[in-house]
């Protein structure tokens, strides 16, 4: 990342993370009808915070480096480009699996190929939401690749190797996503993180200050 994009990351002002929060709080409401719908149950998805971190620094409630977390990375593609990688801890991963799979909550012991699939499939809805609100946004065209899966420590999950990211991406968007289970009063808490490459990450910039 150059010095310049750094700069700009840095001097985001709070009025500025807010227009982001507004992009990402519509995607969530649409991945929460979405998840409601395929789920059978009331699921509502709040954005509490939104932050620009380094990759190498993120939020501690991602939890200790050697937790296990499962991570769902897609590729940005079309007008845009970069990542876009959903992080949960492993137990809130296996009860998103048995949401999706309609099973009673403690179910789900291990996750298999059914598992796998549906938090992929969950994962490719919230992904998928988030970048159909960026793309209003932005004014652009943004398609997601197939997802991919990795359930790892946190540290693996975060690797650059795993993010198929170069060393210029030094600092990312990181929203932090709470699902809340109306019916049984349960909240689970994911992370969702937009790696967009140099020249995206400058396009993205300039929309957010004429915003």
């Amino acid at each position: 990342m150059t010095t310049t994009a750094l700069d700009d990351l840095q001097s985001l002002t709070a009025l500025q993370l807010d227009a982001l929060r507004e992009v990402a709080n519509m995607g969530a409401g649409h991945a929460a009808t979405a998840l409601s719908q395929m789920t059978g149950a009331t699921i509502m998805i709040s954005v509490p915070e939104i932050q620009v971190a380094r990759l190498e620094e993120l939020p501690p409630e991602l939890g200790p480096a050697e937790q296990p977390v499962a991570g769902v990375l897609m590729d940005m593609l079309g007008d845009l480009t970069g990542r876009t990688l959903l992080v949960f801890p492993k137990h809130t991963v296996m009860r998103m699996a048995e949401l999706m799979l309609r099973r009673p909550h403690g179910s789900s012991v291990a996750l298999g190929e059914l598992e796998r699939s549906a938090i992929k499939e969950a994962g490719n809805i919230l992904s998928g939401a988030y970048m159909n609100a960026l793309s209003d946004f932005m004014g652009m065209v943004l398609l997601p690749s197939p997802p991919t899966l990795a359930v790892d420590t946190s540290h693996a999950v975060l690797s650059r190797r795993f993010l198929r990211i170069s060393e210029d991406v030094e600092r990312v968007f990181v929203v932090e996503t709470e699902f809340m289970m109306q019916e049984v009063g349960e909240r689970l808490r994911g992370f969702f993180l937009l790696l967009p490459d140099p020249a995206s990450l400058q396009a993205i910039l300039r929309t957010i200050r004429l915003a």
